[in-house]
């Protein structure tokens, strides 16, 4: 189904053609004035020059062709050439009803839909998830539910780091914790206990008193190294222990990221790269992509327009050992041959941006991709507290996700239950504060630009008033209290058909719904899930001011009852898939 723009602009593509002008200058975009019109053309201003006219006369002739259209209801020619448009209330609710009528609500499915992979976890096994893991999470679950629905083939993968020093850290301390462990008998030939020495709460200490001692010992720095060593040779104790760390990390780090209702289709780890290494690095040598450079092999991926430099990308260290860009590569290897994806996205902080560069060049250089593989660095900013600086604890540490979570969550039940004129169930009013403050949480991440610094104010966030997640759902609650109220009297909203507006407010929310599709299909272009947080606010202030103009359920004309009740199911669908796109939901009362 075409979205509304591009309808809008075939009529006068087929006007500036009967006029006698280039149908390409019949570019319609949504007007800057809406006090004036809803649409506006701008293509008699740019062809005044190619026709030696002044710009009115040629808005005047094509005007002239668009008196009879079935789809505007004011077409009027301004001075110095400009084109203003109104459309049809009767164009308007047939369009809306094709869009509702359809599946996936006029918004077109691939033709020839992609296998697309996201790379948007990236946390470390033995360590809890932090503030700083949540914007690659929710940003990369939105941009994989907008693929999805439109129609793609998106893959999820949470890519663990679970292979580095940090592994023979925690083995190094268990070690001197416990060493009498049946992991650390060099001779044990028995089976490997099943049940873990350790719970997550010890993992998540053992881990920073190993790494600060680390910092202070170098024998017991050497330890660590050795036994990360030992790990990658497969000692068989310590590839016991290391898959315990792996089973209580991955089982709390589920827990967590389903309180974001975030998912993974693969848990796919660095280690899981590494057996493509040693063909990997043998084929960079034998095709002369990699080169030795003080005993470092590396591969150059400089270009010759580059403005700034480019470092050449390391594979293997002089001591021959690998590093993230050797991983990174083998696991672009591996995706290669286990998915075969048409693009891969990484979702990452922005400024890992130069070293994707090298990744991404090298991948390409080394012929690892296809030609026409896409790979995409999305990088996003940081998420500041009120001082500007990197969101932390009041204590000044870096905050658990989890507590974060819980925060927002105590500040949307003492506000729902402020709210409240009537007694409200504790437990309800808990369920629901968990609701609103996921969508509290993701709406004020996503609605700022990826790329961007933000300011996460848990008072702005949770107030139902403005641009806010609280603020989307108290609307879509609203319309479904409306919907309810309805039925109770004895009305079935499937039985209601919208009409033509019947006022200014109306028209401006069918004129908001008819938007939908266009903003999906660019959202997803430009991977910008920010343009479809915008576009919600847009419609909730539409509808809200249509609600406060509208005595809805008190119409006596059961006809244009039925219009608006018909026009509210329509709008509840469509912040209802907007908000499942964004990855949350909306309660049912608040």
């Amino acid at each position: 189904m075409k979205n509304m723009i591009d309808l809008l602009a075939k009529e006068l593509q087929e006007a500036f053609a009967a006029a006698g002008y280039d149908g390409s200058y019949g570019r319609v975009t949504v007007s800057n004035r809406p006090d004036l019109c809803e649409y506006q053309c701008n293509g008699a201003m740019a062809g005044a020059k190619a026709y030696k006219k002044a710009p009115i006369m040629i808005a005047n002739d094509v005007v002239e062709k668009l008196q009879d259209s079935s789809v505007f209801s004011q077409v009027q020619a301004v001075n110095p050439g400009f084109i203003n448009l109104k459309v049809k209330e009767e164009f308007l609710a047939d369009y809306l009803k094709q869009m509702d009528a359809d599946e996936h609500l006029g918004v077109a499915q691939a033709e020839q839909p992609k296998t697309i992979m996201i790379d948007y976890g990236g946390p470390n096994v033995a360590k809890p998830l932090h503030v700083g893991h949540l914007r690659s999470a929710i940003i990369g679950e939105s941009i994989k539910r907008l693929g999805r629905f439109m129609g793609h083939k998106v893959i999820g993968d949470v890519h663990l780091g679970d292979w580095g020093l940090q592994m023979g850290l925690i083995i190094t301390e268990l070690r001197h914790r416990q060493p009498d462990l049946v992991y650390f008998q060099e001779d044990y030939e028995g089976e490997y206990p099943t049940e873990a020495p350790f719970t997550i709460s010890e993992l998540e200490e053992i881990y920073p008193a190993a790494s600060a001692k680390s910092k202070e010992d170098e024998a017991y720095k050497e330890d660590a190294m050795e036994a990360t060593h030992k790990l990658q040779q497969g000692n068989p104790g310590y590839m016991a222990l290391w898959n315990h760390i792996l089973n209580v990390s991955v089982t709390d780090l589920k827990k967590n990221y389903e309180k974001l209702n975030v998912t993974f289709d693969l848990w796919k780890k660095e280690s899981d790269a590494q057996p493509y290494i040693p063909d990997m690095v043998q084929y960079l040598k034998d095709e002369g992509y990699a080169h030795l450079d003080q005993g470092a092999l590396v591969v150059d991926v400089k270009e010759e327009t580059d403005t700034k430099e480019i470092p050449p990308c390391m594979i293997l260290k002089s001591d021959g050992a690998s590093l993230y860009n050797t991983t990174d590569l083998a696991t672009i290897v591996e995706r290669m041959k286990l998915f075969h994806p048409d693009e891969i996205i990484y979702v990452v902080d922005k400024r890992q941006e130069l070293y994707f560069t090298q990744v991404f060049r090298c991948a390409r250089k080394a012929k690892l991709v296809e030609e026409d593989t896409g790979l995409f660095f999305l990088g996003f900013g940081t998420m500041n507290g009120k001082d500007g600086k990197p969101f932390k604890t009041r204590q000044g540490g870096v905050m658990r996700l989890e507590n974060l979570i819980g925060e927002i969550n105590e500040e949307m039940y003492q506000k729902i239950v402020e709210n409240q004129n009537r007694n409200v169930q504790s437990e309800d009013a808990k369920a629901t504060a968990q609701v609103v403050g996921l969508a509290a949480i993701k709406y004020g991440d996503l609605s700022n630009q990826a790329t961007k610094d933000y300011v996460f104010d848990v008072d702005r966030f949770t107030s139902f008033e403005g641009d806010t997640g609280p603020y989307i759902l108290y609307t879509i609650v609203r319309i479904k209290s409306i919907l309810s109220r309805y039925m109770e009297e004895g009305g079935n909203p499937q039985e209601c058909c919208m009409k033509g507006a019947s006022s200014d407010s109306e028209k401006a929310l069918m004129l908001e719904l008819s938007k939908f599709n266009g903003v999906i299909e660019s959202a997803y272009q430009e991977k910008a899930p920010h343009k479809i947080c915008s576009y919600i606010y847009d419609v909730a202030n539409a509808f809200n001011h249509f609600y406060h103009e509208t005595k809805i359920l008190g119409e006596e004309d059961v006809e244009k009852k039925q219009s608006w009740i018909a026009l509210l199911v329509f709008a509840r669908k469509v912040l209802e898939v907007c908000i499942d796109i964004l990855g949350f939901s909306a309660p049912e009362r608040m």
